[in-house]
């Protein structure tokens, strides 16, 4: 299989549970929610991305052929001889993520995390997953490590979710001109529903990717 990646890149996490951890992000091009083009955002299933994932033109992005090369890709950006920590995002990483990208990942000791919109299902050798549910989209990934909801989204309420077989549900505020509205709503949510944590974007707040 050909992988298409938009970008390869060492930070730490900016959001969710795992924020300040250090990681190698793998962003693979392409959604099923939205094409990217800025032109169809208004009649997309999701549209308020603040990703750019089109093409394979990023830092450390391109073709890769096989899994073999995909990986040994992704570990030259880390630094450090102990288990790499490896997120697998997009876009939508599971229309191209597959059981021989997981297996090689796992050949070298690589800690999985995917960020999904939990549309299609994941493979659970997968060890960390974090759905982050778009509008009123059919999720069927219903269990995991992390559900990651972006507040408020119309006709989109957190308690639907809570049903759900997620080890911790994460609240996170829309981005946009209204986020100061949003963070505070996101708050009093919080407050008042104690299931939820707060997730902020730290990565915008201090500059980094």
């Amino acid at each position: 299989m050909t992988y298409s990646v938009k970008e390869i890149f060492y930070t730490v996490q900016g959001e969710g549970v795992h924020t300040g951890r250090a990681s190698v992000f793998c962003r693979f091009s392409g959604c099923n929610l939205w094409n990217g083009k800025e032109k169809d955002r208004e009649t997309a299933k999701c549209s308020f991305c603040d990703t750019d994932f089109i093409g394979a033109n990023g830092i450390g992005g391109g073709k890769f052929i096989g899994a073999e090369e995909l990986v040994q890709a992704i570990l030259s950006y880390w630094p450090s001889n102990k288990k790499p920590f490896v997120v697998l995002t997009g876009g939508e990483p599971m229309l191209q993520v597959d059981k021989g990208l997981i297996n090689i990942l796992k050949k070298y000791d690589c800690e999985i995390a995917i960020e999904t919109n939990g549309t299609i299902k994941v493979p659970r050798e997968i060890d960390w997953i974090c759905v982050s549910p778009k509008g009123g989209n059919k999720i069927i990934q219903t269990s995991g490590e992390e559900l990651k909801l972006v507040y408020p989204q119309i006709g989109v309420k957190p308690s639907t979710f809570e049903k759900y077989a997620f080890k911790n549900f994460s609240l996170q505020p829309m981005d946009g001109e209204l986020k100061v509205h949003n963070t505070n709503l996101t708050l009093k949510y919080c407050m008042k529903n104690p299931i939820w944590r707060v997730s902020i974007q730290t990565h915008k707040i201090i500059g980094i990717r």
